[in-house]
């Protein structure tokens, strides 16, 4: 039932990337657009964002019945909130 719900989540959203307006040639995403594609809080860290890309990858991919252009946007949404975190001061690194 759960994995049912999931599925169903997944392609209402593959859905409304698809239907919504688009922006414009060339307009880079949004980190707020990146980070509700992935479904990640705004603090997550660089491992809880290659998780959920991991994890949505893995169910929308081509090869397992999803789309290329809907992979694509979730791998756009990583490489954004991944520069986004990597950008964000630690309390490992030194300030």
């Amino acid at each position: 039932m759960l994995k049912f719900l999931l599925l169903l989540a997944v392609l209402a959203l593959g859905a409304w990337l698809l239907l919504r307006p688009r922006r414009a040639a060339g307009e880079p995403m949004r980190l707020e657009e990146a980070r509700a594609l992935l479904g990640v809080a705004p603090g997550a860290d660089a491992e809880a964002i290659r998780l959920a890309h991991r994890r949505l990858i893995a169910q929308v991919h081509p090869d397992a019945g999803g789309t290329e252009e809907l992979a694509r946007r979730i791998n756009l949404a990583r490489d954004v909130a991944l520069a986004a975190a990597a950008r964000r001061p630690s309390e490992d690194r030194p300030t």
